[in-house]
């Protein structure tokens, strides 16, 4: 089968990184909820995620978006130990605004600034960029996030340290390393794929 190139309706894209709810518009063309078997419907592991045009177009390949949905279920919801879920987000959204990912960086800004109570410096990253002064353990993770963002090599001993010295422990550190790396190469594929839009509710 063919993949259909969608020509996305009409829509105002934002220019600007926002804590808005957003939409995505794919360029190919998802699955349609009818055609979706029990194998693509399981692909998704959290059924909420049939009505996203993202996903739906990913469970076109059902083994790689299960395994690409529990890694990232793993690396932002596992409570046991390591790094508080805000900053878990907060490497999230840092990641997303380096690389240009407006729709990323929507989405995990919102819950950095929940989980946080701090939407001023969130929106301080989004406003002013990766070099904000976020206080010391905040810059020290956007700091990591970025370098391994760049190119994983830019990512070295320094930033483990920087990390350390803000009070990150082995596990926190991980789980910085873990979200930048798979919101590097989430990014890209969300980027490859399609583009968002302002949200019809908004």
């Amino acid at each position: 089968m063919t993949d259909t190139i969608l020509v996305p309706p009409r829509h105002t894209a934002p220019v600007r990184f926002t804590r808005a709810q957003l939409e995505w518009l794919p360029w190919l063309e998802p699955l349609a909820v009818d055609e979706m078997t029990e194998r693509h419907r399981a692909s998704l592991v959290d059924a909420a995620r049939l009505r996203s045009p993202y996903f739906r177009l990913l469970a076109r390949d059902p083994d790689a978006l299960e395994a690409r949905t529990r890694t990232d279920k793993d690396i932002f919801y596992n409570p046991d130990a390591g790094l508080p879920r805000a900053e878990r987000e907060l490497a999230a959204a840092a990641t997303s605004r380096s690389n240009g990912c407006i729709y990323c960086a929507s989405v995990h800004s919102r819950h950095a600034a929940t989980y946080s109570k701090r939407e001023a410096d969130v929106q301080r990253l989004l406003d002013d960029g990766v070099g904000a002064d976020l206080g010391e353990r905040w810059n020290a993770i956007v700091a990591a996030s970025v370098a391994l963002t760049a190119t994983p090599i830019a990512f070295g001993p320094e930033h483990v340290d920087r990390l350390r010295r803000a009070g990150l422990d082995e596990l926190a550190i991980s789980d910085v390393i873990h979200a930048a790396a798979f919101f590097n190469w989430a990014n890209r594929l969300m980027l490859s794929l399609g583009e968002p839009a302002a949200s019809a509710e908004a």
